[in-house]
């Protein structure tokens, strides 16, 4: 795992706060939240249900707008130009692979869909060959490229959904929740699957959401503890796991299969 300042800060959050609804309904999810993203490393946004770690990645990859804060990419603004940048170089893994992938669709033309957006100058055997690295990556045959996706397990929907993520070399993967509909097999193959991607990418952010600490105990060389849209701790894995400076984040550790 990287030490904690060896690494080029990619995105960068300050002062953050967001709400939700109008008039007696508003109410606050995030509280003046700073954030660091850095490149090449994994940094687990970890906190309960309704702690406002989804919300907290969405406003950090301007999906969503914050009321008040600043974030930059590369030290630049998110707006405009900038911003339009910053989601071409996303690559996104969500908890349900089976909403995520048309149906219809064989899965190897899922994958290829956003080269073929992105490269359209790309020949059909350039894109088929970076296909078939992506599956490689995450440990499924090529061949499955054929299936579609009722044919497939949950890890295995779950892998394709991550080769379409990586398949056009992101600046930063975030994954929410990509392991809590699969099961305890499949979370094995789909650890697996992000360390090879980050040794295959060494210079890519990883963004992994979750609320189990037993799982990106594994990965993670940050772990940003979220509590009702605030920060309770940040810092090293080794350090959060170990020596825990919240009561929450003990209660998450007591709770976790560590």
């Amino acid at each position: 795992m990287t030490g904690e300042n060896e690494k080029t800060t990619m995105l960068q959050g300050r002062g953050i706060s967001k709400y939700y609804g109008a008039k007696q309904q508003r109410r606050q999810v995030l509280h003046d939240v700073d954030i660091d993203v850095r490149s090449g490393e994994c940094l687990a946004v970890i906190g309960g249900s309704g702690s406002g770690k989804t919300t907290l990645t969405r406003v950090l990859l301007g999906l969503e707008h914050a009321e008040t804060g600043e974030i930059t990419y590369f030290g630049k603004p998110v707006q405009g130009e900038v911003a339009g940048e910053l989601r071409r170089s996303c690559g996104l893994v969500f908890q349900s692979p089976f909403g995520s992938l048309d149906p219809r669709w064989r899965v190897g033309r899922s994958v290829a869909e956003p080269l073929r957006l992105h490269h359209p100058d790309w020949s059909q055997e350039r894109i088929a060959e970076r296909v078939s690295e992506a599956f490689r990556m995450v440990s499924l045959d090529p061949a499955h490229m054929k299936s579609v996706p009722v044919d497939l397990s949950g890890g295995q929907a779950q892998r394709v959904a991550i080769a379409r993520a990586i398949a056009d070399h992101p600046k930063v993967l975030l994954a929410d929740e990509p392991m809590s509909a699969v099961d305890v097999a499949a979370r094995t193959q789909i650890l697996a699957s992000f360390a090879a991607i980050r040794s295959g990418e060494p210079d890519m952010a990883l963004i992994m959401v979750s609320h189990d600490l037993g799982v990106v105990q594994h990965i993670a060389d940050r772990i940003m503890v979220l509590h009702d849209g605030c920060v309770e701790e940040c810092g090293l894995t080794e350090t959060v796991l170990h020596h825990p400076t919240s009561d929450y984040t003990k209660r998450l550790l007591d709770a976790a299969s560590l």
